[in-house]
């Protein structure tokens, strides 16, 4: 099959959307079938034989200088005018515009393609692209989430008010959602808050969990004594950092303790802010922009790893822990008990954002070398034999070729 893979953005080690895009291209090639990606900034890492066409947006939150004021001969047409007046009013406008920006590519490209395939933008193009290509859409989870917990913990009324119109695309993204054919998502948990937060029918939705990558393996160095590791955005609310480092405050006064958080902070925001009224900035470090080698050296570095989230679609870097051996803290929170298994097996599982919990269940695994032992390997094992992407590609491959029977058929009622 010949796919076109869509992503707005894409970024290599993180957030899940670049992880995915490079992981399945990949494997898709692998069997067989020729892959493009299209992607806006920023653009994914892909393996050879994957091609990518740029999409390019205005960037306008790229690093170091984000919702930045672009230059007028910057603007090309008026989707970048929509674009730049979308951040000025705090809305979010990158699905939209590529979305745009891609179906017009597309549009040309008819015969170039069997099938597309959405990778979570769910902006209005993808309803135009519907009427002249099969389309796949995943899923991972619907942002309206995000939105609860961000708007509860938003400090003020003015605060509140920018985030509904910063989430304003989600109403979009539901209406394109439910006129959709074929939704993928990676987990039950995410399948059901589809059906509920954006009213998509349950007899489109289909669970393809998704894989980890051979690299992620167990470590050869022994492990730090009294390291904990983290995987998560550091000023996102709903990944829950701040309920780690208060617990992390109490048992560093009982043991020697450090904790490693594998992100890049807001520079002068909560979370750098929450550090310091702790008084824990001696033993807290941030590591970022790392390579894949070295990020598995982190995980396995760690006497075991926290998840603290209060939600996650699925929560790939918990796999890839369990790959790693490395024993688990994790909250009982959205698809997390998914990826796991029985509580204890795998990992312990807590009351997400309940602080005092979270610290006992860390003190008392980092009390219990053996059953860290017996934990990571339990891990590694139900890592292996659940989450690989050649079974992914496989199942998405045969996701594709349903779609495109089904869009013949209509195609054919259609024209008769």
């Amino acid at each position: 099959m010949r796919v076109a893979l869509l992503s707005y953005r894409s970024k290599p080690h993180c957030g899940g959307q670049g992880v995915y895009i490079r992981h399945l291209s990949r494997e898709l090639v692998a069997l067989g079938h020729e892959v493009e990606v299209f992607s806006g900034q920023p653009y994914p890492e892909l393996d050879e034989g994957v091609r990518l066409t740029k999409v390019p947006s205005l960037d306008l939150y790229r690093e170091p200088d984000p919702f930045r004021i672009p230059k007028p001969r910057e603007f090309r047409d008026l989707i970048d005018v929509e674009e730049f007046l979308t951040m000025c009013v705090a809305g979010f406008p990158e699905p939209k515009t590529f979305s745009r920006r891609v179906a017009r590519l597309l549009k040309e490209r008819q015969e170039d393609f069997d099938v597309l395939h959405d990778n979570q933008v769910l902006g209005t193009g993808m309803v135009e692209l519907m009427e002249h290509f099969p389309l796949v859409t995943t899923l991972h989870h619907p942002i309206t989430f995000d939105r609860r917990v961000d708007l509860a913990a938003a400090p003020n009324l003015r605060r509140k008010l920018t985030l509904r119109r910063w989430y304003g695309f989600l109403r979009m993204q539901g209406r394109v959602a439910r006129a959709a054919t074929r939704v993928l998502t990676p987990s039950e948990s995410s399948a059901r808050d589809i059906v509920t937060d954006f009213g998509v029918d349950p007899g489109v939705i289909q669970v393809i969990p998704l894989g980890v990558d051979e690299i992620f393996q167990p470590p050869t160095e022994p492990r730090v004594p009294g390291r904990i590791v983290a995987m998560a955005s550091a000023d996102a609310p709903i990944k829950g950092v701040h309920t780690l480092l208060e617990a992390f405050a109490k048992l560093r006064t009982e043991r020697d303790v450090e904790l490693l958080l594998v992100t890049k902070p807001q520079e002068g925001g909560r979370t750098e802010k929450l550090i310091d009224k702790l008084g824990i900035g001696d033993s807290v470090r941030f590591v970022h922009g790392i390579s894949d080698a070295e990020l598995v050296a982190v995980m396995g570095s760690a006497e075991l790893a926290c998840v603290p989230s209060l939600y996650e679609g699925f929560s790939l870097p918990t796999a890839e822990l369990m790959a790693c051996e490395t024993p688990l803290v994790v909250s009982r929170a959205g698809a997390i008990p998914e990826v796991v298994g029985p509580d204890g097996e795998c990992a312990d599982l807590v009351e997400p954002g309940n602080v005092e919990e979270l610290r006992t269940a860390i003190a008392a695994l980092l009390d219990a070398p053996e059953r860290r032992e017996r934990m990571g390997r339990a891990g590694r094992r139900r890592a292996q034999e659940r989450f690989s992407w050649r079974a992914v590609a496989e199942a998405v491959a045969e996701a594709y070729q349903e779609t495109i029977a089904e869009f013949r058929s209509s195609t054919d009622k259609t024209t008769d």
